[in-house]
């Protein structure tokens, strides 16, 4: 199964973390959890495929996915994320997600 399918479902059945990090951002730009799933569920790509060098992640460069999608209503939100394990299930955790500029804001 293709990465952003995975994403997808994951994220239609609420197999999704978000990190405080991602939760300041989505506070600091008014976005709700809906709004970060429905521009997950939306997306027509992968923006990027990075791996971590983070020397404090679980995994030594684990792959991290950046996804630029609109909301239902419009929004255009960046989000930044991983596929992890958690308890035999697989989670979307969300690092970073907030709305994107656009011309008319």
């Amino acid at each position: 199964m293709d990465v952003l399918q995975r994403i997808k479902r994951l994220a239609v059945r609420g197999q999704i973390r978000y990190t405080w990090k991602a939760r300041d951002e989505m506070a600091g730009d008014g976005l709700t959890d809906a709004q970060v799933v429905e521009s997950l569920v939306n997306a027509q790509s992968i923006a990027k495929t990075m791996r971590s060098r983070s020397p404090y992640r679980s995994r030594a460069r684990e792959k991290l996915y950046v996804i630029k999608s609109f909301s239902f209503e419009g929004t255009l939100i960046y989000t930044k994320g991983k596929i992890a394990s958690h308890g035999g299930f697989e989670i979307f955790y969300v690092l970073i997600s907030a709305k994107i500029p656009t011309v008319d804001d």
